[in-house]
């Protein structure tokens, strides 16, 4: 059976002409941080085949090197390099040339670089590409255009960046050169500095060359220097290869594999143009000019944020973001996106997707968290949590990801027909399914509500919620709390906390488990989970309650509930039931009965189908607002209610977001609700903006077009909205929308990165570049819902 790798690596016997990358892949770093306002590395370096290592084409000036390497250490993206392998030439023993001097063309091609040198005596095609997780190569072809042979004297340089962040920050780095006669590489020391930089001792950057050359590393420049001499047959060829790796450790090694390389007599990176062909022939054939490229640019997207198997991430991933800071993990609901996407263009990475976060799914047997048994956590990264063992800041267990797992896993298995898979992961699905039942449904009436896990970051060893205070003044029930900066109070216990709430003299708190539950529905700081700046809770207060800010308080603040089972915390409620997460679980339902079925599971098929049926009916009932039209979150108390029941208030005060779409994506609204939802999604007095559906509506209290989960255009959300458009028969509305989306956010139609969010008026670019599940719901857009025709018939 064959590798994933090996999969990806399979060439054909013809090639077309190769497509150009649809990214700008230009850049000259400067510094090891080159970051933009936003902490994203500059620039879009290529990386491919899940490498840890990737490069940009050089400005021109550089032309003859590559920019970089950009390396991931463990979970931080950083450039290593200004550039490295500058070509200099000298003819017959004349002065060396850059190669930059030269006439020459540079271009980005899917999947591969090329840079092109002429002069009347010889010319110089060089190649950059990927051949495996830990290596690229560098094709260099001289060509001899004399009638005499050409005696050519060569010359590699690189420049390692001298500087941290800026040009005020000098910076050396703490290697240790290895100089032979075909190599030269650099041995990390070993640096565990969690929110910045993480690599073992025996982490390495290497550079082989198929031909023997001397090597000089000059420690007080950060450069090196590499020389060689070659001679060329008239009218003749000469191909040099140059292997470029990054291992984590020395079980990494690529050594045996570089040798191969380097006695391959053809060039790498025509396994790369093939390749690429062949995904890029994969994209559907409808679309435009304008969807084609985008569709090419999201895929470029997407496998360049494609790791491979390292560290504790156990099988191949798509992080959200290489260039992002925070974004070298994956995710659970980030994975079930861009699995989704890739499908049917690249369905062994998908199932891989998947995989990589249900290798964390928590068992019975788990020595941290057995009554979490069958969750999938937030996000796996390369090292483990403190709590685990390891040394990592970025692992989180502190909550798990909306329940769309069902979903892609019915998506691959209805575009691979794989029932090996489906059989392999149904078991898991189930548990998963289970858990939110088990563990998010405070008064156990089968709806369900956001929360987060029992963990030190939410309860104390002694079992008590922690959350602070801010108060102006000492209070005396304060007394079991520990003074903290700015007079904020570091206070523990769920009763405490509930007794606070309505205490005048108490003006602010913070609840980590509050930031759990919106980080558990993934619309991190959304309004409905109260989250609204200062300014705008007072003008609340003196429009709904003419300044009384104790009314006004009250509709704002949340309540965190304690789960228990058997006598055990396992976990914390918000005291909200949520629309969409239960609308997706209706969904799952629908999807484990098809699953079930198919696997000849007649028992579970039945049980799950009679499931989905009443919760469909119970999402209608308690969570739709028939004076405003639109579904809403449902405020609980902290007593018990039947199956039967949804007591409580609609969060209405706290305004509309994208929540109340969830049930037409989901396919569980009925006509007439959906009728009056859709109405409200199309009004441009509330989503449809200049670019379409923010994540708050324009009448939402909280709204802020610039603020993360609460006006930010997220097209995950724009996805499921035009999802829900299509299924209710607005396909054209739809695609007119989609139309709007892309020519009003910036850089979408041209050769920027594809970005995290978007700007609703102004359609600026916001947030991480390179954001993997923004292109996987690009290529989900153009493939389900298509573009209007008389936009295709202008092209």
């Amino acid at each position: 059976m064959k590798t994933l790798l090996a999969a990806f690596l399979v060439v054909c016997c013809s090639l077309q002409a190769s497509p150009l990358s649809q990214l700008n892949r230009e850049g000259a770093p400067q510094s090891a941080k080159y970051y933009d306002i936003y902490g994203n590395q500059q620039a879009n370096p290529l990386f491919d085949l899940g490498s840890w290592h990737g490069f940009l084409q050089p400005k021109h000036e550089n032309a003859g090197s590559f920019a970089g390497p950009a390396i991931v250490f463990e979970e931080y993206t950083l450039y290593f390099a200004e550039y490295v392998e500058m070509l200099s030439i000298a003819v017959d023993g004349g002065e060396y040339q850059r190669l930059s001097t030269l006439p020459n063309t540079i271009s980005s091609r899917l999947g591969y670089y090329k840079q092109t040198f002429t002069t009347k005596t010889f010319s110089i095609d060089i190649y950059l590409s990927f051949v495996s997780t830990r290596s690229s190569v560098i094709d260099t072809r001289i060509t001899n255009l004399t009638e005499k042979p050409l005696n050519l004297s060569l010359k590699w340089q690189g420049q390692l960046t001298k500087h941290w962040k800026s040009d005020d920050d000098d910076y050396t780095w703490q290697i240790t050169p290895q100089i032979s006669k075909q190599a030269i590489a650099w041995q990390f020391g070993q640096t565990r500095d969690t929110w910045h930089k993480l690599n073992d001792s025996t982490a390495r950057f290497k550079i082989t060359r198929s031909i023997a050359s001397k090597s000089v590393f000059d420690p007080a420049e950060q450069s090196y220097r590499s020389t060689s001499g070659l001679t060329v047959l008239p009218a003749n060829s000469t191909l040099l290869t140059t292997v470029l790796s990054y291992t984590h450790n020395q079980h990494e090694s690529e050594d045996v594999k570089i040798s191969a390389w380097l006695n391959n007599k053809k060039p790498a990176y025509l396994n790369a143009k093939t390749r690429w062909q062949l995904l890029a022939n994969k994209l559907s054939n409808q679309h435009n000019e304008q969807a084609k490229r985008l569709a090419i640019k999201s895929l470029e997207t997407l496998v360049g944020n494609w790791r491979s198997p390292a560290g504790a991430i156990k099988h191949n991933g798509i992080t959200p973001s290489v260039t992002a800071r925070w974004f070298n993990g994956v995710w659970a609901w980030d994975s079930w996106k861009h699995a989704y996407a890739l499908a049917e263009v690249m369905p062994e990475l998908a199932k891989d997707n998947v995989r990589a976060m249900f290798d964390y799914q928590i068992t019975h047997k788990d020595t941290l968290r057995a009554q979490d048994a069958g969750m999938v956590i937030d996000a796996v990264f390369y090292n483990y949590s403190k709590a685990r063992g390891g040394d990592g800041g970025n692992w989180n267990e502190r909550n798990t990801k909306p329940p769309l797992a069902s979903w892609v896993v019915w998506q691959i298995v209805s575009k691979t027909n794989d029932e090996v898979f489906l059989a392999e992961m149904y078991p898991k699905l189930k548990a998963y399914h289970e858990w939110w039942y088990l563990n998010r449904d405070h008064n156990a009436n089968g709806l369900i509500e956001y929360g987060g896990t029992v963990d030190d970051t939410h309860t104390t060893k002694e079992g008590d919620m922690r959350f602070s205070v801010q108060a102006n003044t000492q209070l005396a029930v304060l007394a079991s709390c520990k003074k903290g900066k700015d007079d904020w109070y570091l206070c523990s216990g769920n009763q405490l906390y509930l007794s606070l709430l309505d205490n005048p003299q108490i003006s602010a708190f913070d609840i980590p488990v509050q930031h759990a539950a919106g980080w558990e529905s993934g619309m991190d700081n959304a309004a409905r989970f109260g989250f609204i700046s200062n300014e705008q809770f007072k003008e609340y207060a003196n429009q709904t309650y003419q300044g009384n800010m104790a009314k006004a308080k009250a509709d704002w603040q949340v309540k965190i509930f304690e789960n228990v089972r058997d006598g055990q915390l396992v976990g914390y409620s918000i005291n909200q039931e949520s629309v969409e997460l239960n609308s997706y679980l209706a969904m799952e339902k629908r999807q484990l009965a098809a699953m079930a079925k198919r696997l000849g599971n007649n028992q579970d098929a039945q049980k799950y189908q009679a499931e989905y049926q009443t919760l469909k009916a119970r999402i209608d009932a308690c969570f739709f607002d028939s004076t405003t039209g639109f579904y809403y979150d449902l405020a609980i108390d902290n007593t018990p209610q039947s199956s039967s029941e949804c007591k409580g208030k609609l969060l209405v005060h706290r305004g509309k977001g994208p929540e109340g779409w969830a049930p037409l994506f989901s396919q569980v609204a009925s006509d007439n609700n959906a009728k009056s939802v859709i109405n409200t999604m199309l009004s441009k007095h509330e989503f449809n903006t200049q670019v379409p559906f923010p994540t708050a509506a324009i009448t939402n209290p909280a709204f802020g077009a610039d603020v993360y989960w609460r006006g930010r255009v997220w097209l995950d959300q724009v996805y499921f909205a035009l999802s829900a458009l299509s299924h209710y028969g607005y396909k054209k509305d739809a695609q007119q929308l989609l139309q709007k989306l892309i020519s009003n956010s910036k850089g979408l139609s041209a050769k920027d990165s594809i970005r995290e969010n978007y700007h609703p008026f102004t359609g600026e670019q916001q947030g991480a570049t390179n954001f993997s599940w923004s292109a996987a719901h690009l290529m989900m857009m153009l493939d389900e819902i298509g573009l209007p025709e008389s936009s295709l018939d202008q092209h």
